[in-house]
């Protein structure tokens, strides 16, 4: 019993531990907002961009960093985005600030060369009088060589009147950056300029297989989506729903100053199996104020329908996971996500924690890439983002971390990853737990829905559309005792149209979802 006890210790320690070498990429400036990508023609090489005008180049693979400031005439003010292309290039957009104009009034680009280190006055988009242009973010093209980016129109940053309106605009470049086509909106909603839940943002944009653009944001009407199968010139009549964003993209978590759960859109161009699907990762408090999680969704047709919101991260309910970003490695089809974790804690402690799908976004195991929590402070900014890239199993995620005592303030910490050793909680421990199929089913008013518990458990049973919206909770958090166990439900009085729902039953330790179809 002593043997199998320190067997079982071990075990848990190598879930509790990180396994991956932390880097402490810079600390200079009180750094957030990181962004990173690498040179798919040499991996080693790799740039970070940081806030406010910082930007840092590795030639080995992220184990050292070297540090500058990046300088334009058109000002720079932050929000950076890096993305590189398949010429040896990297590109550095960000915010503007310039002597002769006004802030933030356009998205600048601006274009290194040489791994880097030096990078050229840059090129810009988006300029429209004195309104404010923000929060944008870039793609590269292999098959047309175009270079895309999306952003955040502000008519009159912070602004409450309802004259005043935000819009998603797009630009792009057939000359690697040197010049912009007049920017266009792609939104059909408007949204409002307050910088909140009803302000449109967080247009990620990613290319198709066939050259289309896909980009999703957040906004009054939840995540949508849009796309143009011509190089941007044309996008859709109507936008596309996705999903509701349960509490809106503005999400209320302890010790952060403000943090969002803005959509991430990827395309997989690999040539696997998974070629042409479409990703879209974001975060929301769906199981309440207290539980915010990491979701993905994914549509295999283009963009036209989405599967029901998949949980990322796979603890228990009642612990914060936030920040999420994602990519795919356009080499193996995996999908990474990295995002802040308190599973582990009680109060604001907070690690690290990466998931990887190799499935195609079925199932994702998570594991820890943080070498030690830290505690965040409310004054303190965090940003609005962490970043990840990869490429043929070199993966480089970043993200902003706070210190405390001798090493308090901010920091810039990459990791590097093992993809041998991807190991943590890697899926919920089973409470062997057995849920039925609904019966009858198709229904038309009433079914029956029974499972059976082996153990005492709190247990919450709900029934939601297939956008994720929850319609009812059948149970809600009960302690049960072991047992069989049978409830039903009405979609008569709950005035149900035909169509498929779903049903999941929930406790601590796992979470089961059947579809059911209502005729």
């Amino acid at each position: 019993m002593k043997y199998a006890t320190t067997i079982l210790f071990f075990v848990m320690k190598i879930c509790v531990f990180a396994q991956h070498t932390n880097v402490k990429v810079a600390r200079i400036n009180s750094p957030n907002e990181p962004s990173i990508t690498l040179n798919s023609l040499n991996p080693d090489e790799m740039v970070c961009g940081y806030n406010i005008n910082n930007y840092c180049y590795s030639n080995d693979g992220g184990k050292t960093w070297t540090h500058s400031f990046i300088s334009s005439t058109n000002g720079v003010w932050g929000d950076p985005c890096l993305i590189a292309d398949n010429n040896n290039n990297f590109y550095f957009f960000h915010l503007s600030n310039p002597q002769d104009g006004s802030w933030i009034d356009r998205i600048v680009c601006q274009k290194s060369s040489n791994g880097g280190e030096i990078w050229n006055n840059g090129s810009c988009t988006g300029l429209n009088g004195d309104k404010n242009q923000d929060k944008s973010w870039a793609t590269f093209d292999i098959g047309s060589q175009n270079i895309y980016v999306t952003w955040t129109q502000f008519d009159n940053y912070g602004s409450t009147s309802k004259a005043d309106s935000t819009n998603i605009l797009f630009s792009k470049s057939s000359d690697l950056g040197e010049t912009w086509s007049q920017a266009i909106r792609i939104n059909q909603v408007l949204g409002d300029c307050v910088d909140d839940d009803n302000t449109v943002e967080g247009a990620v944009p990613t290319t198709g297989i066939n050259g289309e653009i896909y980009v999703s944001w957040a906004g009054p009407e939840g995540i949508v989506f849009d796309r143009s199968s011509d190089y941007g010139e044309t996008w859709l009549d109507k936008d596309i729903f996705v999903v509701d964003q349960v509490g809106g993209w503005d999400m209320d978590i302890p010790g952060i100053q403000r943090c969002n759960g803005m959509p991430i859109t990827v395309c997989d161009t690999s040539n696997t199996k998974y070629r042409g699907t479409i990703y879209i990762c974001y975060g929301d408090k769906k199981y309440g104020e207290d539980d915010a999680d990491v979701w993905i969704v994914k549509s295999t047709d283009n963009g036209d329908t989405w599967s029901i919101p998949k949980r990322v991260n796979n603890d228990g309910p009642g612990k914060h996971q936030f920040f999420p970003w994602m990519t795919v490695d356009q080499v193996t089809g995996y999908v990474y996500v990295v995002f802040y974790d308190r599973r582990n804690y009680q109060y604001t402690q907070t690690d690290v924690y990466m998931a990887v799908s190799k499935d195609g976004g079925k199932t994702f195991s998570n594991f820890k890439i943080s070498e030690s929590p830290f505690t965040p402070d409310a004054g303190v900014f965090f940003g609005d983002y962490n970043n990840i890239t990869a490429y043929n199993n070199v993966v480089r995620p970043v993200w902003t971390r706070f210190g405390t005592s001798a090493s308090r303030g901010l920091s810039i910490w990459t990791a590097i990853i093992d993809t041998d050793n991807m190991v943590g909680i890697s899926e919920p421990v089973t409470e062997n737990l057995n849920l039925q199929q609904n019966y009858p089913n198709p229904f038309s008013a009433q079914t029956f829905i029974s499972f059976k518990l082996r153990q005492r458990t709190n247990v919450s049973l709900v029934v939601f559309d297939i956008f994720g919206r929850e319609i009812e909770k059948i149970i809600n958090n009960e302690k049960r005792n072991p047992g069989k166990y049978l409830e039903s439900f009405n979609a008569k009085t709950k005035k149900l149209k035909s169509g498929v729902y779903y049903f999941s039953l929930i406790t601590p330790r796992q979470r089961i979802i059947k579809k059911m179809i209502i005729q």
